[in-house]
Protein backbone atom coordinates (compact mmCIF):
# COMPACT_ATOMS: atom_id res chain seq x y z
CA UNK A 1 0.00 0.00 0.00
CA UNK A 2 1.38 3.51 -1.04
CA UNK A 3 0.60 6.06 1.30
CA UNK A 4 1.45 10.22 1.52
CA UNK A 5 2.61 12.68 4.29
CA UNK A 6 1.43 16.19 4.22
CA UNK A 7 2.84 18.76 7.06
CA UNK A 8 2.87 22.30 6.69
CA UNK A 9 3.75 24.38 10.15
CA UNK A 10 0.93 26.35 11.05
CA UNK A 11 -2.66 26.88 10.12
CA UNK A 12 -1.74 30.00 7.83
CA UNK A 13 0.39 27.76 5.40
CA UNK A 14 -1.10 26.40 2.37
CA UNK A 15 -0.59 22.59 1.81
CA UNK A 16 -1.70 22.19 -1.89
CA UNK A 17 1.43 21.83 -3.66
CA UNK A 18 2.19 18.67 -1.55
CA UNK A 19 -1.29 17.49 -2.40
CA UNK A 20 -1.04 17.87 -5.74
CA UNK A 21 2.35 16.33 -5.98
CA UNK A 22 0.75 13.31 -4.21
CA UNK A 23 -1.99 13.23 -5.95
CA UNK A 24 0.14 13.27 -9.59
CA UNK A 25 1.24 9.77 -7.94
CA UNK A 26 -2.60 8.32 -7.29
CA UNK A 27 -2.27 8.35 -4.12
CA UNK A 28 -5.56 10.53 -2.38
CA UNK A 29 -8.43 10.23 0.18
CA UNK A 30 -7.60 8.31 3.33
CA UNK A 31 -4.15 7.00 2.24
CA UNK A 32 -3.15 11.18 2.79
CA UNK A 33 -2.25 12.05 6.17
CA UNK A 34 -2.42 15.75 7.04
CA UNK A 35 -0.67 17.60 10.02
CA UNK A 36 -1.50 21.12 10.42
CA UNK A 37 1.23 21.97 12.89
CA UNK A 38 5.24 22.56 14.01
CA UNK A 39 7.73 20.32 13.05
CA UNK A 40 9.39 20.91 16.54
CA UNK A 41 8.34 17.65 17.36
CA UNK A 42 6.99 14.16 16.42
CA UNK A 43 4.10 14.73 18.58
CA UNK A 44 1.84 15.07 15.27
CA UNK A 45 -1.42 13.37 15.90
CA UNK A 46 -1.61 12.32 12.11
CA UNK A 47 1.78 11.27 11.92
CA UNK A 48 1.63 8.95 14.62
CA UNK A 49 -1.93 7.79 13.15
CA UNK A 50 0.28 6.85 9.92
CA UNK A 51 2.56 5.25 11.81
CA UNK A 52 0.80 2.63 13.14
CA UNK A 53 -1.02 2.34 9.78
CA UNK A 54 2.16 1.32 7.81
CA UNK A 55 3.28 -2.33 7.34
CA UNK A 56 6.12 -4.08 6.19
CA UNK A 57 6.53 -3.23 2.62
CA UNK A 58 4.30 -0.12 2.40
CA UNK A 59 5.39 2.81 0.61
CA UNK A 60 5.51 6.44 1.86
CA UNK A 61 6.31 9.27 -0.35
CA UNK A 62 6.65 12.94 0.58
CA UNK A 63 6.98 15.89 -0.68
CA UNK A 64 10.76 17.10 0.94
CA UNK A 65 12.91 15.65 3.84
CA UNK A 66 12.01 18.45 5.97
CA UNK A 67 8.36 17.43 6.12
CA UNK A 68 9.30 14.72 8.84
CA UNK A 69 10.94 16.98 11.21
CA UNK A 70 13.04 20.57 11.76
CA UNK A 71 16.44 19.27 12.78
CA UNK A 72 19.08 17.00 11.34
CA UNK A 73 18.60 14.40 14.47
CA UNK A 74 15.34 14.26 13.96
CA UNK A 75 14.62 13.74 10.58
CA UNK A 76 17.75 10.91 10.41
CA UNK A 77 15.67 9.30 13.77
CA UNK A 78 12.18 9.20 12.01
CA UNK A 79 14.02 7.79 8.28
CA UNK A 80 15.63 4.95 10.63
CA UNK A 81 12.29 4.15 11.97
CA UNK A 82 10.68 3.93 9.10
CA UNK A 83 13.00 2.00 7.16
CA UNK A 84 14.34 -0.20 9.63
CA UNK A 85 11.91 -0.29 12.45
CA UNK A 86 8.73 -0.39 10.08
CA UNK A 87 10.79 -1.97 7.22
CA UNK A 88 8.74 0.49 4.84
CA UNK A 89 10.02 2.27 1.75
CA UNK A 90 10.77 5.70 1.31
CA UNK A 91 10.63 8.29 -1.75
CA UNK A 92 11.09 11.70 -1.22
CA UNK A 93 9.60 13.34 -4.51
CA UNK A 94 11.91 16.16 -5.06
CA UNK A 95 15.20 13.83 -4.65
CA UNK A 96 15.20 10.95 -6.45
CA UNK A 97 17.97 9.48 -4.92
CA UNK A 98 16.28 9.36 -1.86
CA UNK A 99 14.03 6.41 -3.13
CA UNK A 100 14.40 3.07 -1.10
CA UNK A 101 12.78 1.44 -3.58
CA UNK A 102 15.92 1.21 -5.93
CA UNK A 103 19.17 0.54 -5.38
CA UNK A 104 19.15 -1.60 -2.28
CA UNK A 105 22.35 -3.58 -3.09
CA UNK A 106 25.15 -2.20 -0.45
CA UNK A 107 26.15 1.27 -2.74
CA UNK A 108 22.46 2.16 -3.20
CA UNK A 109 22.15 2.55 0.45
CA UNK A 110 25.02 4.08 0.68
CA UNK A 111 24.76 6.63 -1.67
CA UNK A 112 20.89 7.42 -0.06
CA UNK A 113 22.26 7.13 3.93
CA UNK A 114 24.87 9.76 2.42
CA UNK A 115 22.60 12.06 0.66
CA UNK A 116 19.91 11.69 3.16
CA UNK A 117 22.58 12.88 5.97
CA UNK A 118 23.75 16.19 3.48
CA UNK A 119 20.26 17.26 2.89
CA UNK A 120 19.28 17.09 6.86
CA UNK A 121 21.93 19.28 7.34
CA UNK A 122 21.56 21.91 4.79
CA UNK A 123 17.85 21.89 5.47
CA UNK A 124 18.47 22.76 9.67
CA UNK A 125 21.77 25.11 8.31
CA UNK A 126 18.83 27.14 6.30
CA UNK A 127 16.48 27.35 8.81
CA UNK A 128 18.70 28.26 11.38
CA UNK A 129 20.08 30.74 8.67
CA UNK A 130 16.84 32.26 8.21
CA UNK A 131 15.91 32.52 11.78
CA UNK A 132 19.01 34.72 12.28
CA UNK A 133 18.04 36.94 9.32
CA UNK A 134 14.69 37.63 10.93
CA UNK A 135 16.18 38.59 14.03
CA UNK A 136 19.01 40.89 12.50
CA UNK A 137 16.18 42.56 10.61
CA UNK A 138 13.81 43.03 13.46
CA UNK A 139 16.71 44.71 15.45
CA UNK A 140 17.10 46.64 12.52
CA UNK A 141 13.57 47.47 12.18
CA UNK A 142 13.53 48.54 16.02
CA UNK A 143 16.93 50.92 15.62
CA UNK A 144 15.11 52.77 12.77
CA UNK A 145 11.60 53.40 15.06
CA UNK A 146 9.47 50.21 13.35
CA UNK A 147 7.13 48.96 16.33
CA UNK A 148 5.43 45.33 15.72
CA UNK A 149 2.50 43.92 16.63
CA UNK A 150 -1.24 45.84 17.36
CA UNK A 151 -1.16 48.99 18.60
CA UNK A 152 -2.31 49.25 22.05
CA UNK A 153 -5.60 50.42 22.23
CA UNK A 154 -6.13 53.67 24.61
CA UNK A 155 -7.96 53.91 27.44
CA UNK A 156 -11.31 56.48 26.54
CA UNK A 157 -11.53 59.39 28.74
CA UNK A 158 -14.59 57.81 30.56
CA UNK A 159 -12.98 55.23 31.62
CA UNK A 160 -12.70 55.48 35.11
CA UNK A 161 -16.11 57.31 35.72
CA UNK A 162 -17.82 54.00 33.74
CA UNK A 163 -15.62 51.81 36.11
CA UNK A 164 -17.16 53.56 39.36
CA UNK A 165 -20.59 53.32 37.97
CA UNK A 166 -19.86 49.41 36.86
CA UNK A 167 -18.40 48.57 40.17
CA UNK A 168 -21.12 50.47 41.94
CA UNK A 169 -23.59 48.26 40.06
CA UNK A 170 -25.77 51.01 38.31
CA UNK A 171 -23.98 49.69 34.95
CA UNK A 172 -23.97 46.18 33.49
CA UNK A 173 -21.04 44.50 32.58
CA UNK A 174 -22.26 45.06 28.70
CA UNK A 175 -23.10 48.36 29.40
CA UNK A 176 -19.98 49.23 30.62
CA UNK A 177 -18.11 47.69 27.45
CA UNK A 178 -20.49 49.65 25.12
CA UNK A 179 -19.73 53.01 26.79
CA UNK A 180 -16.43 52.34 26.56
CA UNK A 181 -15.90 50.76 23.09
CA UNK A 182 -13.82 48.21 24.72
CA UNK A 183 -14.06 44.29 23.94
CA UNK A 184 -14.09 42.05 26.99
CA UNK A 185 -10.18 40.65 27.44
CA UNK A 186 -9.12 45.01 26.53
CA UNK A 187 -11.73 45.78 29.22
CA UNK A 188 -9.80 43.54 31.87
CA UNK A 189 -6.27 44.61 30.59
CA UNK A 190 -7.16 48.33 31.22
CA UNK A 191 -9.12 47.56 34.05
CA UNK A 192 -5.72 45.96 36.13
CA UNK A 193 -3.72 48.95 34.40
CA UNK A 194 -5.71 50.98 35.80
CA UNK A 195 -6.11 49.43 39.30
CA UNK A 196 -2.20 49.99 39.40
CA UNK A 197 -2.26 53.26 38.34
CA UNK A 198 -4.37 54.33 41.30
CA UNK A 199 -2.92 51.93 43.82
CA UNK A 200 0.55 53.92 42.83
CA UNK A 201 -1.08 56.97 43.28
Amino acid sequence: MTYGYVRVSSTDQNEARQLAALRERKITGKRIYLDKQSGKDFERPAYRRLLKKLRPGDLLCILSIDRLGRNYGEILEQWRVLTKDLLVDVCVLDMPLLDTRSGKDLMGTFIADLTLQILSFVAQKERENIRVRQAEGIAAAKERGVRFGRPAVPIPENFPFVVAEWEEGSLSFHEALAQTGLSYGTFYRRLREYRVVMNCD
